[in-house]
């Protein structure tokens, strides 16, 4: 059974604070969110563990400052099983780490064909960790005690897994590499908002005609504005389904709305009014959003043939090419270099076919210095290939 100290008050967490500052080594550090439960992505419980300190289970509702925390491990490597997921809600408390070593990223680049912290753990130390706790709603107050062990595990074992994939790294020459990738996340910027975010409502392709969008796109804001006031999962307010519902049954009067079968969901009639006060917001809505959005997004490959046949040919001869490229690195092709970013270069290549050329365009489109140098060349040859295509006219002997 791990051993851990919940700290739940400002003098505990000194001096939890100071027993990491006192550690040995590189942090283990997790986050556990309540995603699908609450609208924020806010951290509920943050697990920090090191060597000669301990693992300490911090309350972020009860720490309202947590720059001590960052004074005591801040200059030292933080050690996370996929960071991408924690860093945004360890940054909204201050937390930031100098450098990650991040061990599904460390086990994807290596080639392990399982990279769940559960995989990764039997398969670098031979335990068996169970994830029994992973969907739950860490919201909860108070936390139950197999809730807590559970957390505690997820980083008890951390840096011994970082140990040994590192040294798996060094044995197949991808010390740099992992560098390169753990300090891609570290950098990355968050998306910016989308322009429509409505439009992801499920089920709005059913949706016809610029007045109906505009009562989906009212109903969607409501919903979201509820869901913030609330701290609330929007579709566990009134699931997707529900708001497309009530747009295509359009209903002529508040109790038509709540006479609709499918609006549902546990606050459909709570809330009525603010729902029928959308509908209404919509349909007098003057600025009606357009039926279609311009997009930079490509057509789907199987397209490419009749959209842009060269580019179709290009694709087709630098995919397999990346992908045998993958396979002798042994590492999933899309850690070599993502589909998107082949796909964006063979639809719109640089005007010369030279491999400074085609490093500068997959530079722009986010590629890192080893994923160019693997690749580069690899798509200058692949592309050429593609014009220079002859197929030998069929002859008769004489």
């Amino acid at each position: 059974m791990v051993e851990y100290i919940v700290i739940e008050d400002a003098e505990r967490f000194l001096a939890a604070c100071e027993t990491l500052a006192g550690g040995t080594g590189p942090v283990a550090v997790d986050v556990e969110r309540a995603s699908g439960f609450r609208y924020s992505q806010r951290a509920y419980l943050i697990q920090v563990f090191r060597r000669e300190a301990g693992v300490f289970l911090f309350d972020p509702s009860t720490i309202e400052d947590f720059s001590p925390l960052q004074n005591a491990i801040g200059d030292v490597e933080w050690v996370f099983h996929a960071a991408s997921q924690d860093l945004p809600s360890l940054r909204e408390r201050g937390l930031e780490p100098p450098r990650i070593f991040d061990t599904e990223l460390g086990a994807r680049l290596l080639g392990h064909e399982r990279v769940g912290l559960g995989a990764v753990v039997e398969q670098t130390l031979g335990i068996t960790l169970a994830k029994a706790h992973s969907a739950a709603d860490w919201s909860t107050r108070p936390l139950p005690a197999s809730w807590l062990e559970y957390a505690a595990l997820d980083v008890e074992h951390l840096i011994d897994v970082r140990d040994v994939l590192d040294a798996e790294l060094i044995e197949q020459g991808k010390t740099e590499i992992a560098r390169q990738e753990f300090q891609a996340v570290l950098d990355r910027e968050p998306k910016p908002p989308r322009d429509d975010p409505w439009r992801r409502l499920s089920g709005l392709h059913s949706v016809r005609g610029r007045r109906s969008l505009a009562v989906a796109r009212s109903l969607w804001q409501a919903r979201e504005d509820y869901a913030r006031e609330q701290d609330v999962a929007p579709g566990r307010l009134v699931p997707d389904r529900a708001l497309v519902a009530a747009v295509m049954a359009d209903p002529a009067t508040k109790q038509a709305l709540a006479g609709v079968k499918e609006f549902n969901g546990r606050a459909s009639r709570t809330q009525l009014d603010r729902w029928w006060n959308a509908i209404v917001a919509g349909r007098e809505a003057t600025d009606l959003p357009p039926d279609r959005v311009p997009s930079d997004t490509l057509p789907p490959p199987r397209a490419w043939v009749d959209r842009n046949p060269d580019a179709d040919q290009r694709l087709k001869a630098a995919r397999p090419a990346v992908e045998a490229r993958a396979e002798e690195l042994r590492m999933p092709t899309e850690n070599l270099l993502t589909p998107e970013t082949l796909r964006r270069v063979a639809w719109a290549p640089p005007a010369e076919m030279t491999v400074e050329a085609v490093g500068a365009a997959l530079a722009e489109l986010g590629a890192r210095p080893w994923q160019i140098e693997q690749t580069a060349q690899v798509i200058v040859d692949s592309f050429v290939d593609s014009v220079n295509e002859v197929v030998e006219p069929s002859g008769t002997d004489s």
